[in-house]
């Protein structure tokens, strides 16, 4: 795993932050916690859910995306706004619609938990409990969630064997004249299944950059040519995490399918690697689309999901009231 050297993983480090993360006080009203829209179950998506509702019940302006594998990723947010994850926990916790609590209160409200400040006085010994420490715990939990013992995996480490089905759809999703999914989501030699780039996968037909209904990356960098682009997700655990897309538009693994086998729309800014996008899609035939969704669901990790080690603490121990 990546090492961030201004804040590596500790057993202390990685306890703190799993608390911290399943524990509501770091919002206004003490209600709603990081766990509220990253659950475990749902390979920390808020699934089924297109929009997450925030503190008020305030609908998120896009889809959550799921938590694992960070480690890897240099950019988080479906925009790519925030460098590391150590900024990207900084966002929510003040943003209006989301938990809406200024920084400086969690800190006073940390440090005047007891059990709080012996958890940092063991994580963090002799430093000053700040927002920067704060999240800096919760980082080095969301860093151990990592997703790596689906079937797929078991198959690239010769644990296991693909049906014939998933091999097909296997090899369909890495061949550059069919399926073609490759070129944003790599499953043959990078497991990750994602490049960890920004894409404009034409889901809309849009002439001018500055049309876009969400301007995504391009709203971050100011270039036109990053108008309509937004980071390309992980497949891993793909079947879990529904609704796809940044906005959710897709209720459906099928319909995403559809969509890239007759839907795709040229528009300015799409990604050049969308090379069949002048008939509509793939045009994949229906029994295609089968030993595709065979395979994606290979990408499923029924271990991670139900890992004790990552669920919410509070639930075994009588701390939460107390602390």
């Amino acid at each position: 795993m990546p090492v961030n050297g201004d804040n590596p993983v500790t057993v202390e480090g990685v306890k703190l932050g799993r608390y911290l993360f399943y524990d509501p006080i770091l919002s206004r009203d003490s209600s709603f916690s990081c766990a509220s829209c990253h659950k475990q179950s749902a390979a920390f998506s808020d699934s089924p859910n297109r929009f997450s509702k925030g503190l008020y019940g305030d609908l998120m302006k896009r889809n959550t995306p799921p938590l694992f594998n960070l480690a890897w990723y240099p950019s988080f947010f479906w925009d790519g706004r925030a460098a590391g994850i150590e900024q990207q926990i900084f966002i929510p916790v003040h943003t209006h619609n989301e938990m809406n609590l200024e920084w400086s209160t969690v800190e006073k409200r940390i440090t005047a938990s007891k059990f709080y400040t012996e958890q940092f006085q063991e994580a963090f010994e002799g430093q000053k409990i700040d927002s920067i420490l704060i999240s800096k715990a919760i980082a080095q939990f969301l860093r151990t969630l990592i997703s790596y013992r689906s079937k797929y995996d078991k198959v690239i480490k010769d644990e296991a064997e693909f049906t014939n089905f998933e091999y097909e759809g296997f090899a369909l999703v890495n061949n550059q004249t069919r399926g073609n999914c490759l070129q944003c989501h790599t499953t043959d030699a990078d497991a990750l299944g994602t490049t960890r780039t920004f894409s404009n996968n034409g889901l809309d037909s849009v002439n001018d950059p500055k049309n876009y209904k969400d301007p995504g990356r391009g709203a971050i960098t100011g270039k036109s040519g990053d108008y309509g682009k937004f980071k390309i997700p992980s497949l891993r655990n793909v079947a879990l995490t529904a609704p796809y897309m940044h906005d959710g538009r897709f209720k459906t693994l099928r319909e995403v399918l559809d969509f890239y086998s007759n839907g795709v729309h040229n528009s300015v800014n799409i990604d050049s690697k969308m090379a069949f996008v002048n008939r509509g899609g793939m045009h994949f035939t229906e029994l295609e689309k089968e030993k595709i969704l065979a395979f994606l669901n290979t990408l499923t990790d029924s271990s991670f999901i139900t890992d004790p080690e990552f669920g919410n603490p509070f639930l075994k121990e009588r701390i939460l009231k107390e602390r």
